[in-house]
């Protein structure tokens, strides 16, 4: 019941949070202050489409993939003169290793530009090639992120991986193959897919724990709009009932061995996460479909590729729209990704957004607390077990509020006036 209350109150909340269709000009400004920033940079291109996949992504074309990765180095170029800097980089998509050349070199320019301390990136377990795994760890990739999903050589082939990918037994053999090449492998798995059951999920679960993989981040299955009749013709219905269920399984069997990173992310020891928006307060987008979040301003990058080209070329940020956020937004914005990771500091709260702040700060606290979803202590305010599973709700309707956003931006093309 609870859950259910959070689902409906989270996709109102972020549906509003995520509209762009107010007319306002979409603009970046110059950096105005110092601080920790993570630069992501998309790559949109992969050898095959998955059918549950929102993100925004394009069968690969290595002409055009090149024109891509170009303009992306361009992009870098004018963020730098902007007077930003960036401490991380998350290279993600798409498959971003499709040409690992061109990634090195976007990797050098970015490590040459900026003072980047750590480097994720995003792959496929076909590309777990010892060709490729030298040049990103050359290239200074402290994380790899390996999309998985399953080792359910059934659920393979209903998602259309098995094919590419290999059979779960191959997949789990390349990642062992890799474990101790970069300071992070994160396995990236998915639960409550449509078919998946119970005794599918803990052997899932015995594989990643047996092995000792160094990370392991376990999303639920994020149907947006435009996939959902997609899953439910390959996959079947999906039972968002079975969600709790199936993620205290894989909570209580993983933290014999882990730490919570995030919600739904474990640790063998402290790393970057995929959510960097967990870590970085602020964080530039890069690429074609790509979201930033800078001085409290959220943006969007076009999503039509040539037009991203185009723009780059004539030396302009390729913006499509943007939305500056009001106190009460920027607050539960921190509110929810402070306890995503686990705590938030209400200091910090007061510090940036004062009195007004602490004020909608509490008014989110409050019905979280009376649910048994945050405790006190240390002067923080802290999830609590029961908790973790309310921010997993949380946190996958904001990624299908954003998704929609994605899909609501494709089916417009460019709808929104630059002003």
């Amino acid at each position: 019941m609870i859950e259910d209350i959070i689902t409906k109150i989270a996709r109102r909340q972020f549906a509003g949070a995520v509209n762009f269709r107010e007319g306002e000009r979409p603009v970046v400004e110059a950096a105005r202050s110092v601080g920790d920033r993570l630069l992501y940079v998309h790559v949109p291109f992969c050898e095959i489409l998955c059918s549950y996949c929102s993100f925004n992504r394009v069968v690969f074309e290595e002409n055009l993939c090149r024109r891509y990765f170009r303009a992306l180095r361009e992009e870098m170029t004018l963020y730098r003169r902007m007077g930003y800097d960036f401490q991380g980089l998350y290279v993600g998509g798409g498959t971003p290793t499709v040409l690992v050349d061109e990634l090195e070199e976007t990797l050098g320019l970015a490590r040459g530009l900026f003072a980047i301390r750590e480097i994720s990136v995003e792959t496929n377990p076909n590309h777990l090639t010892d060709d490729r795994l030298d040049r990103l760890a050359r290239a200074g990739v402290n994380r790899l992120s390996v999309g998985v999903q399953s080792f359910d050589d059934g659920l393979l082939q209903a998602m259309g991986r098995y094919a590419k990918y290999g059979s779960g037994t191959w997949i789990a053999d390349r990642l062992k193959h890799t474990q101790g090449v970069f300071d992070t492998l994160n396995v990236d798995m998915i639960f409550n897919f449509p078919g998946q059951s119970e005794s599918s999920l803990r052997r899932d679960i015995d594989i990643v724990a047996e092995h000792g993989f160094d990370q392991v981040t376990w999303y639920p299955l994020m149907v947006s709009d435009s996939t959902r009749r997609t899953v439910t013709q390959t996959l079947g219905e999906v039972d968002f009932h079975r969600e709790k269920v199936f993620y205290e399984i894989i909570r209580d069997r993983l933290l014999r061995d882990y730490s919570f990173s995030s919600a739904w992310c474990f640790s063998r020891r402290q790393s970057m996460i995929d959510e960097y928006i967990v870590d970085y307060p602020e964080y530039a987008g890069l690429g074609s479909g790509s979201i930033g979040y800078l001085q409290g301003r959220c943006y969007a990058n076009t999503f039509d590729i040539e037009e991203y080209i185009r723009y780059i070329d004539k030396g302009e940020l390729p913006l499509m729209a943007s939305r500056t956020f009001g106190t009460g937004d920027l607050v539960f914005y921190d509110f929810m990704m402070g306890l995503f990771g686990g705590s938030l500091n209400p200091a910090l709260i007061s510090k940036r957004y004062g009195l007004k702040g602490l004020l909608f700060l509490w008014a989110a606290v409050v019905p979280f607390a009376a649910a048994g979803g945050v405790r006190f202590g240390g002067g923080r305010i802290l999830s609590t077990r029961r908790g973790r599973y309310y921010w997993v709700v949380l946190m996958r309707e904001f990624f299908t509020a954003v998704n929609n956003f994605r899909d609501y931006c494709k089916n417009r093309g460019e709808g929104f006036a630059r002003g």
